[in-house]
């Protein structure tokens, strides 16, 4: 299953077979993990851990991202994490973004983890199986694109983003409002993060080159700017 199939049965999983991957299963996922798309700016680093070295989480295995904590590193670990989420699922394992968790001895420059492991959890049926806004509430039109970044994880499903497009262009901007207010600011960096990799992956599906992508602003008003042909 190619990343923009999986975009569209994804789900994040709480349910796992607790025995632990063979260490050749590890080994691929760390590859991958560290052949990971970055973007430009501020490099965040991973590590695999296993279950018992975190607080409140509940997978067998989980990644620990590690960043300076400036907003465009916030934003490269969410679009480069879910990279990894969508493909753990393309192959066969859950997986979950983990805010709340945390591990035992993380260091200051601790952010964030994905959980992940085997589980009997099925993939959802489609993009029917999704309770999200309507894309007319995220975005300026509808297309693929907008679909594919309409039913992106975001902190407790808030989707705080709506997409501009223009020629050879989309923008990406942090939308809060009041209500959303009340999540910690690090997450929409996180969720801005995570619907570019939606919308990188699903331009790309379509048969379009990206040829840049910008983040702009700062905290709650920052953006990306993706350019493609």
């Amino acid at each position: 299953m190619t990343l923009y199939e999986t975009i569209f049965v994804r789900r994040s999983v709480r349910q796992y077979d607790k025995t632990p991957l063979e260490a050749a299963a590890l080994s691929e996922i760390q590859n991958y993990v560290e052949d990971a798309e970055q973007l430009t700016g501020q490099p965040a680093r991973f590590e695999i851990v296993d279950g018992g070295k975190l607080k409140g989480g509940f997978s067998p295995h989980a990644i620990l991202a590690f960043a300076d904590g400036g907003d465009t590193s916030l934003v490269n670990i969410g679009y480069t994490l879910q990279g990894v989420d969508l493909w753990l699922q393309s192959v066969g394992y859950g997986s979950i973004w983990c805010g709340m968790a945390s591990p035992k001895d993380g260091g200051n420059d601790y952010r964030i983890l994905l959980g992940f492991g085997k589980t009997d959890v099925p993939l959802r049926s489609g993009e029917n199986d999704f309770k999200r806004k309507k894309i007319s509430d995220i975005s300026n039109e509808d297309n693929a694109v907008a679909r594919a970044a309409r039913i992106a994880p975001s902190a407790v499903n808030f989707q705080p983003w709506k997409l501009a497009f223009t020629d050879g262009k989309v923008t990406i901007q942090s939308s809060v409002g009041l209500v959303g207010r009340v999540i910690p600011g690090r997450f929409y960096l996180f969720d801005l993060g995570i619907v570019t990799k939606h919308v990188e992956v699903a331009l790309v599906h379509g048969g379009r080159t990206v040829t840049a992508m910008e983040v702009h602003g700062k905290g709650r008003d920052s953006s990306v700017e993706i350019r493609y042909e």
